[in-house]
């Protein structure tokens, strides 16, 4: 308990573990709450509130259809959390098979499987996604699919790397020396003593599947109106940046608020795991 403890300690001394987290959980907050409670209706459109400025009715101003922005924001970070979430999932759990396969496998399978990786790795994130969601058809859960099959071979890198260096250690071949099973070695012994990297890697993804999504939305291949995007809203206020600059300044902050809390969650959890990289 005390070891843990101590653990904690260093993760809130480090400053970007701490901004990361505030940033982090207060888009996590707005996304909760927006489930619950919005000013207004997100979708609702009051054409006569049209372009309204930034006051004590409407916080973040009203867009071309007089919806009102703030809520928009707030349902939007739901978008973006979603997205996050499920995408990073479907690139850690088949990222973690396919690495765990090769590393632990070793032969043909592993020769066979990064090279499957290297192809898809070989193609830019955002291209390769726009090529699966041209495929799939677009939509929210078509997006999210798209962004998880991207970040696949990264984790799949990671954890075949992590496999390589940690199979071949004593307290693994203890554990084939009293007969545990392959699975019961990766399970208790390998997996264990990987997290640390996937997890940062995790944190990582998540900041990319947020642009990402963004940018699909922003495209017209993402989240479909009238369902809140942070990208959509972007892409729905270019013609006003001129007239009503709120209705895309709110929406990118957010969007640049977010990336910035993750990547700075991922950069502390390094720094605590990897001292030498620490920068504070």
């Amino acid at each position: 308990m005390k070891g843990s403890l101590d653990y904690m300690r260093l993760y809130f001394k480090n400053t970007n573990f701490c901004i990361g987290l505030v940033l982090v959980g207060a888009v996590l907050a707005m996304a909760i709450v927006s489930m619950f409670y919005t000013p207004y209706d997100p979708n609702a459109m009051r054409i006569a509130n049209r372009l309204q400025p930034p006051s004590a009715a409407h916080w973040m101003g009203t867009d071309e259809y007089g919806r009102d922005v703030l809520s928009r924001v707030m349902s939007g970070a739901q978008t973006a959390i979603i997205v996050g979430l499920i995408s990073v999932s479907i690139g850690m759990i088949f990222g973690v098979l396919v690495g765990a396969v090769a590393g632990f496998q070793g032969s043909w399978a592993d020769e066979v499987l990064m090279r499957v990786m290297d192809g898809i790795y070989a193609f830019p994130a955002v291209l390769f996604a726009l090529m699966i969601v041209a495929v799939l058809g677009t939509g929210m859960f078509n997006t999210t699919i798209a962004i998880g099959v991207v970040s696949i071979p990264i984790f799949a890198r990671i954890t075949r790397a992590g496999f390589l260096a940690v199979k071949e250690k004593e307290f693994v071949e203890a554990a084939r020396a009293v007969g545990s099973t392959p699975w019961r070695i990766i399970q208790k012994h390998i997996l264990p003593n990987i997290s640390a990297p996937l997890t940062v890697q995790a944190t990582v993804a998540f900041a990319t599947a947020i642009i990402s999504e963004a940018s699909l939305s922003y495209l017209g291949l993402g989240t479909q109106p009238p369902d809140p995007s942070w990208g959509r809203m972007l892409k729905e206020a270019q013609n006003f940046l001129g007239t009503a600059p709120w209705t895309a300044v709110f929406p990118g902050v957010f969007i640049a608020l977010a990336v910035l809390g993750f990547n700075l969650l991922g950069d502390g959890i390094r720094d605590v795991i990897d001292p030498r990289t620490s920068r504070d």
